[in-house]
């Protein structure tokens, strides 16, 4: 333990002693990114995105006390509420999953807010790429092109046979899940599920592939509607450059906490907020909608379409 102790020392003393990284904001706060944006040397904006976009159109988060998903999956009968989303259960279980998928499933919502902004950035030529938890795929909806897009956790948009891989979209299993079915392979009679990551299986290798591409190029990045409190979302927002400034649009602050490896490693990560070097970090806290119309206001986007407030 001295051992590993003096170790994190050395390297913290070897950090404090390499020169500050260059602030980019004139000032820390939220006008403080909008000048940024403004001054037109932000031209490579990344928006990381969570359930709390979608709230807002009427689609529960997961972790909301109460109101999330989570709370309220007692009808169910799971061994406990994660269940639901883990693939080894689904195996022997389908039926709850796609209980729950004829109440979340696409066409009966609309875009909020917060994803017509993030449209708005396409539109401003000013979005390098939206990274989202969501399978909702309003992003989709609200006009945020395909190729700018990565859905991290997967979609309804597409689906596959669990057993001989034989591609559906949304609409070849819509029928069967709001008649209360579980939707077959018409080749091997297997399982159809949508193309959502569950608790043990992997990313989408679109995920793993843009990452170590993005994140070097972003200049700014927006975090809004998360907890993030899943690995390995959570950890994009250590990726981008030490200068980058990060603005989180969230109810309450997160991702202020150093991952292990971090502190094995004694490189910072995490928010840094309220602390005395933070040179980049801001927090906005409220709702997604009201977060995005504040930013919109102060860069003069208000009337903007498709944001355009009446």
């Amino acid at each position: 333990m001295k051992l590993f102790n003096q170790f994190r020392l050395n390297l913290t003393q070897e950090k404090s002693e390499k020169e500050k990284p260059e602030q980019l904001l004139d000032e820390v706060s939220f006008e403080g990114v909008a000048n940024y944006i403004k001054s037109g040397k932000c031209k490579h904006i990344i928006v990381m995105t969570g359930a709390g976009i979608s709230t807002a159109a009427g689609i529960p988060d997961f972790r909301s006390p109460g109101t999330g998903l989570y709370d309220n999956l007692q009808k169910y009968n799971l061994p406990y509420p994660e269940s639901i989303f883990e693939i080894g259960y689904f195996r022997s279980n389908p039926e709850p999953f796609f209980a729950l998928c004829k109440e979340l499933y696409p066409g009966s919502f609309k875009p909020t807010m917060s994803h017509y902004f993030i449209k708005l950035l396409y539109d401003k030529k000013l979005l390098l790429r939206n990274y989202t938890q969501n399978v909702d795929t309003l992003e989709r909806i609200a006009g945020v092109p395909d190729d700018l897009l990565v859905e991290a956790h997967g979609s309804f948009h597409t689906a596959h046979c669990i057993e001989c891989k034989k591609e559906y979209t949304k609409e070849d299993v819509r029928d069967e899940i709001f008649a209360d079915k579980v939707p077959r392979c018409s080749g091997c009679e297997g399982v159809i599920k949508p193309d959502i990551v569950f608790f043990g299986e992997s990313l989408p290798g679109r995920f793993h592939r843009l990452v170590p591409q993005d994140m070097p190029h972003c200049d700014l990045i927006i975090i809004m509607g998360t907890s993030l409190a899943v690995q390995p979302f959570a950890s994009l927002i250590d990726r981008v450059l030490a200068t980058t400034p990060r603005l989180l649009i969230n109810k309450e602050k997160c991702g202020r906490q150093a991952s292990f490896l971090s502190f094995l490693s004694g490189v910072d990560s995490g928010f840094k907020f309220d602390k005395e070097d933070n040179y980049r970090d801001v927090a906005w806290l409220g709702t997604t909608d009201d977060g995005c119309l504040a930013l919109a206001e102060l860069l003069g986007w208000k009337a903007s379409e498709p944001f355009a407030i009446v």
